[in-house]
């Protein structure tokens, strides 16, 4: 889960906004919960990888052509 969040804001026609809140409402998931899912599956269709804010990063692989070990 995200630790931290960004507004993201988007015109769409009134009637279709009121039609996507009440099936939401039918399913007892808010509309940004949905839209969050939405985003997610797009991106994975898409192959887009991402470290979501708050999660710990993988450790940085070695720099190429260098050892892992230090040399004196």
């Amino acid at each position: 889960m995200e630790l931290k969040t960004a507004r993201l804001t988007l015109l769409i026609d009134p009637a279709k906004k009121a039609a996507f809140e009440a099936l939401c409402a039918q399913q007892d998931l808010t509309p940004s919960q949905v839209v969050r899912q939405l985003i997610r599956d797009y991106l994975a269709h898409h192959g887009v990888s991402y470290v979501p804010s708050g999660a710990p990063a993988a450790p940085a692989a070695p720099a190429a052509g260098r050892s892992a070990r230090r040399r004196r």
